[in-house]
């Protein structure tokens, strides 16, 4: 599965894609995410922006760590269950929950080109 499986041209979430692609239901993907379990359950072009982006930084930082994770499955894991150091061991679902997605995928980032993080 790929970025273009899971963001439509138009910038929305396939939220449909992800769901089956994670095994996940709406309710467990927005309590993972920190959203209101009644956010993500109205037809996909109604999900409000501030959900959406949420959403476009979950599914960019999960693709950025498949490639050492090895499936998206394995890296919602990883995204559910590794303390980051940098960030006081808290996971990157913590971090995002909190409004700090920007600073994991700046994290990632720099793991995915080879530097220490």
């Amino acid at each position: 599965m790929t970025a273009q499986d899971l963001i439509r041209p138009d910038g929305t979430v396939a939220l449909d894609a992800l769901l089956a692609g994670l095994g996940l239901t709406e309710a467990e993907l927005a309590l993972a995410l920190g959203m209101s379990q009644n956010s993500l359950a109205t037809p996909p072009r109604s999900i409000a922006l501030a959900s959406q982006r949420k959403l476009r930084d979950f599914v960019e930082i999960l693709m950025t760590v498949v490639p050492w994770a090895g499936s998206l499955p394995q890296a919602f894991d990883w995204f559910s269950t590794q303390p980051l150091a940098s960030f006081g061991n808290r996971t990157a679902a913590d971090l995002v929950r909190k409004g700090r997605a920007e600073a994991v995928k700046s994290h990632i980032s720099r793991i995915a080109i080879g530097e220490y993080a």
